[in-house]
């Protein structure tokens, strides 16, 4: 008896968070996330405006897109089924090289970011949440916006560390101790780059002045974006093959990085590697 009570209290609670939002309905003329965003502003205030919400959601997403890849990585052992979209299908990843990177980034989460985020409550302003949400083209647009700016931002970095001999071995080789990259490389890096990847990140959209809403979808987007870039795998509906005219590089270019490093700079598009002749294809010289 006890536990049905336990499922009608659990029912009803879900119901009026359901409820909840279905009472913000968006008028006309209203952009169609207004209810949404009128569901997290009256609700989650303090979450929106917190610097931890970041954190939280760039760890959260990192760490659920790995786990995904990896058990991808462990099934691909025993069914050739998923083992034929890895690019490198005769290389299983081994459990040493996935504990020696995931324990690098947990140091940098802990003895890095943590106290970074934390550190912000003292001198960063408070956030002020807007009345309207964003239009669907606003988000769209805006999120396309940060993802430009974030690629030429990374792309000039890259190049310029992977140009100087010093600054490649300071700061930039760690990443490079895996020529065959897995989804746990993707932070795999040293902390200047972790520190400059998260300014970008968490900037950029107050640079375009994006919504809040905006910034933290561009965040959750970039954070898949990058560890897909590192997974090792192409799929046929993988993002690299549904954007048209190889707009998008996706990890088999960025694999192609990791073994030629003077090749494919950008993180995510293909244009800026175009202009300055630093475009390579691996599955062209697959071919």
């Amino acid at each position: 008896m006890e536990s049905l009570n336990t499922i009608a209290f659990t029912e009803r609670r879900c119901g009026n968070d359901v409820s909840k939002i279905m009472t913000h309905t968006a008028l006309p003329g209203q952009p169609l996330l207004q209810p949404v965003w009128d569901y997290l502003r009256d609700n989650y205030p303090d979450a929106l405006r917190s610097p931890l919400l970041s954190v939280f959601l760039s760890v959260s997403t990192y760490f659920l897109s790995c786990l995904f890849f990896s058990a991808l990585d462990a099934i691909s052992t025993v069914s050739p089924i998923v083992n034929q979209y890895r690019i490198h299908r005769e290389r299983p990843v081994k459990s040493t090289d996935i504990n020696r990177a995931v324990g690098l980034t947990l140091y940098h989460q802990i003895v890095l970011v943590l106290p970074a985020s934390v550190a912000q409550w003292w001198w960063r302003p408070p956030l002020l949440l807007e009345d309207s949400a964003p239009s669907m083209w606003d988000l769209i647009s805006g999120v396309l916006a940060c993802f430009l700016l974030f690629d030429f931002q990374y792309f000039l970095w890259h190049l310029l560390h992977h140009s100087s001999r010093w600054l490649y071995a300071t700061f930039h080789a760690i990443h490079h101790e895996y020529s065959r990259p897995f989804c746990w490389v993707t932070q795999h890096m040293s902390a200047w780059e972790i520190v400059s990847v998260g300014l970008w990140t968490t900037f950029d959209p107050h640079l375009l002045g994006c919504h809040t809403l905006t910034g933290y979808t561009f965040m959750v987007l970039n954070v898949w974006a990058s560890v897909d870039d590192h997974s090792g795998y192409d799929f046929p509906w993988a993002l690299h093959r549904l954007v048209p005219f190889g707009l998008w590089g996706g990890a088999l270019k960025h694999d192609f990085h990791h073994q030629k490093p003077g090749t494919n700079f950008a993180p995510y598009f293909s244009h800026w590697d175009w202009l300055c002749g630093t475009d390579a294809d691996l599955e062209k010289r697959r071919e």
